[in-house]
């Protein structure tokens, strides 16, 4: 009946029933004074009648605010959300014209807008994509010529950090730590000989050839140093012949070029920094349970995404030997065996793993607090310091949704049309994707919000801290 009315009349409606509704009440109340009052005890009378009124108008201003509240704020709230998932996240996400029913014409006026906007953007998505596939054919032909040559190369900006790398600079740079773009060149190569290298580079402006020695005395290569004509920066070429590269091994060429600009910029607090410059470890455990003070990890998966976007290649997918026998309960959800962690290395050694491929990096995770408990439960033994920047995508859901809706990981990739493939869904690396992919969805509706800053989203996030608890 009432989804015929306007909005406008809804509201009045609203009112109508507080004012109406308090009427009768204080009436109700007089008339309850006034039949003890027969008693002979009209002070006692007048004051029960008091009391009485004033209950009465609390519990229907609840009850009026509760109406209000589930028909009118929350759905408001809701379409608000999808509005600016659309908007900002790139998801096609249906208004629910259902639950904002009552809010008059708002939603079908909100769903029509978007609609031409969307239609809109797919006129203009499909001009893209066009330009976008000749870019993406030509990088194609680039990337397998540049992978025939017998040489490694790692492109390097002038404050040292890497900016790409070949398929062969990645099994060079594998056989040291993980590969990871926006990394500085110092975490592979001992810092000593390459500056020495690159000064006589600068000196020169020729090739410079020297031996590029791994960090932890891992390996040492025969490498050059190339200047880049009037561009900044610097390539080192490694020989494949010392690079150690398998011969099927995939070659894919890893680059962000932005990357390269980022050292004529000013250093933030992190605080201060945008949240479009921070690069993130986005991670995710499979365990044994679900006691992070007793329990343990049994395998670890983890993604990087930087410029807000997920970088190929770069990820960890660890099995752990735990030191104890895997629940059978356990394995059902995760599908970790026994037998496929014997062989595995300890927590030690892959909590130190992913300590180098977080290095520099804000860590994220669905429910941080249960997964890095396990590691920083360890890092008091192995020494390791888990003092990273953390976010938490369940915090997240809770700023840009509303905490009222619920914030598993199931729930979000469904509301941002992100697909957890089944047989995926609970595994350390999958899981992990599926979060990465998720916060390259919210990054763009945080700053649609305002909060353009680290330190803004955190400030954001500590709002929500109540809703931890284990959502996986």
């Amino acid at each position: 009946m009432f989804t015929s009315l306007s909005l406008r009349i809804r509201i009045f409606l609203f009112f109508c029933l507080i004012a109406l509704g308090g009427v009768a009440l204080v009436l109700l109340a007089i008339y309850v004074g006034y039949q003890r009052s027969l008693g002979g005890d009209v002070m006692s009378a007048f004051v029960f009648s008091g009391i009485l009124s004033g209950f009465g108008l609390v519990a229907l201003t609840v009850g009026v605010w509760l109406l209000f509240d589930e028909n009118v704020a929350k759905p408001i709230e809701r379409l608000a959300a999808t509005m600016r998932t659309r908007a900002h996240a790139g998801v096609d996400q249906r208004v629910d014209t259902h639950s904002a029913r009552y809010l008059g014409d708002l939603a079908p006026a909100a769903e029509a807008v978007s609609t031409v906007l969307s239609q809109t953007a797919l006129e203009t998505a499909e001009t893209v994509a066009q330009e976008t596939s000749r870019l993406a054919s030509e990088k194609d032909r680039l990337t397998a010529l540049l992978t025939e040559i017998p040489v490694a190369m790692i492109l390097v900006s002038p404050n040292h950090q890497i900016v790409l790398y070949d398929g062969q600079a990645a099994e060079a740079l594998g056989q040291i730590h993980t590969p990871r773009l926006n990394a500085s060149v110092f975490d592979y190569f001992k810092e000593k000989s390459l500056k020495a290298a690159y000064k006589k580079l600068i000196t020169t402006g020729m090739d410079v050839s020297f031996t590029a020695e791994g960090v932890e005395n891992k390996l040492t290569f025969d490498a050059r140093l190339k200047p880049l004509g009037d561009a900044p920066g610097y390539m080192i070429l490694i020989d494949d012949e010392h690079a150690q590269i398998t011969p099927d091994a995939p070659r894919p060429l890893v680059y962000d070029f932005e990357l390269m600009e980022r050292e004529v910029q000013a250093e933030y607090a992190i605080e201060d920094t945008p949240i479009r410059k921070l690069t993130f470890a986005v991670f995710d455990t499979e365990t044994t349970g679900l006691l992070p003070h007793k329990d343990e990890i049994v395998q670890i998966g983890a993604v990087r995404v930087l410029n807000g976007r997920i970088v190929p290649g770069e990820e960890i997918n660890q099995l752990v030997n735990p030191g104890m026998k895997i629940p059978p309960a356990s394995t059902k959800v995760h599908k970790v065996t026994d037998l496929m962690v014997a062989n595995a290395p300890d927590i030690h050694i892959a909590s130190q793993r992913f300590h180098t491929f977080a290095k520099d990096s804000v860590i994220v995770a669905h429910n941080a607090p249960f997964d890095m408990a396990f590691l920083r439960r360890h890092g008091k033994v192995n020494g390791l310091d888990w003092n990273h920047p953390i976010i938490d995508t369940v915090l997240l859901s809770a700023v840009l949704f509303g905490a009222s809706e619920t914030h598993t990981l199931d729930a979000l990739c469904e509301r941002l049309n992100v697909t957890i493939p089944p047989d995926l869904r609970h595994t350390a690396l999958g899981d992990a994707v599926a979060t990465a992919e998720v916060l390259c969805h919210l990054l763009p509706m945080l700053e649609s919000h305002g909060y353009k800053t680290f330190g803004q989203v955190v400030e954001q996030t500590r709002k929500h801290g109540r809703l931890l608890e284990d959502l996986n």
